[in-house]
């Protein structure tokens, strides 16, 4: 089942008697497990019937323990496993999943990882649970999320808006999650969210971000270019040169697809080259009117270099600053 389908279900209170949820992404899980914890009980009902573990301080007879008592007036007993993949003995709980009982709930959070099925234990598990498992987004996939997770707090947000705080914050959904749940906090209900506020209550940089370097770079706006750099060497907390590389090297491998993408739709483009949204597409199309193929080729191979460099298995560069090597590397990328 979906993410949306799951938290769908539960408000619906059609729950199920276990739920493993596992994968690469915590945040979903959290979600789920979340809900099952704090929405499924009223509060004078988890004095008796909520039980709360973590795989590493807990083993299989605690478990199954809770789990198989009755529920204490309530329709419903509550289980929660958190950090599951640290639970020596889960395997153990096979006889249970076999056979739970109807009127306990169990939710196992298997997470930071995909859970292996091939085990006697995995196939009862994929018989008798609702399995999920919770995907890292694409960093293509990002905006759109945000978009949409602003809409569940009634904020409204623009996708280059979108695209910024996606840029700024990364994939760790838990972080992105955070900071929007800040700006909705301080934004009126229902209107739509200006880079000023962004900046003001996310703490993110309207001018100087990943985002804003990659239209730099795009357009070969070396004044620009070279502005940003000084203000990432000198705040290397808030840009990481790890970081700024990463998203130049996935900005600059979109380009050189687009250089093998001639002749199609748009639709077809953002489908092929896996860009969520058009809006975006406007700066790989700018760039690649400034680097042809070759000069393409040629920043990608500057970018894996300097990475390289950074992790100082280049000779000679194990003194030399990451603000440094931005900067050249920033100077290179425009000028050769």
């Amino acid at each position: 089942m979906e993410f949306q389908d799951i938290l769908r279900q539960l408000h619906l209170k059609e729950y199920q008697p276990v739920y493993f949820l596992h994968g690469t992404e915590p945040y979903f899980i959290d979600r789920i497990s979340d809900y099952i914890e704090h929405q499924v009980l009223g509060e004078a009902e988890k004095a008796f019937n909520l039980t709360v573990a973590y795989g590493k301080d807990t083993d299989h007879l605690q478990i199954l323990d809770a789990a198989r008592r009755y529920p204490v007036m309530s329709p419903h007993q509550v289980v929660v496993i958190k950090e599951a993949q640290d639970m020596k003995s889960l395997t153990d709980l096979l006889n249970y999943i076999e056979k739970p009982v109807p009127s306990t709930i169990l939710a196992i959070c298997f997470k930071h990882k995909k859970y292996n099925f091939n085990s006697n234990f995995g196939k009862a598990l994929k018989k008798n649970a609702l399995v999920f498992e919770s995907k890292r987004l694409y960093d293509n996939q990002v905006p759109d999320w945000v978009m949409q997770y602003a809409t569940e707090h009634e904020l409204q947000l623009r996708p280059a808006e979108a695209g910024l705080i996606a840029e700024y914050l990364g994939t760790e959904l838990s972080k992105v999650a955070n900071e929007l749940d800040k700006l909705a906090l301080n934004v009126p209900k229902g209107s739509t969210a200006t880079r000023e506020q962004i900046e003001e209550f996310s703490g993110i940089s309207r001018e100087y971000n990943v985002f804003e370097l990659h239209k730099a770079l795009a357009a070969r706006d070396w004044q620009k270019s070279f502005r940003m750099t000084q203000f990432f060497a000198a705040n290397p907390k808030k840009s990481p040169f790890v970081v700024i590389v990463g998203a130049l090297y996935g900005f600059f491998s979109k380009v050189y697809m687009l250089h093998f993408l001639g002749g199609i739709s748009e639709k077809e483009l953002l489908t092929k080259m896996e860009v969520g949204n058009a809006f975006f597409l406007k700066d790989y199309k700018l760039a690649a009117r400034h680097f042809n193929r070759t000069q393409t080729e040629h920043v990608l191979s500057l970018l894996k270099e300097y990475d390289l460099k950074a992790k100082g298995v280049h000779v000679n560069t194990t003194n030399v600053s990451e603000g440094e090597l931005l900067k050249e590397l920033v100077w290179r990328i425009i000028h050769e």
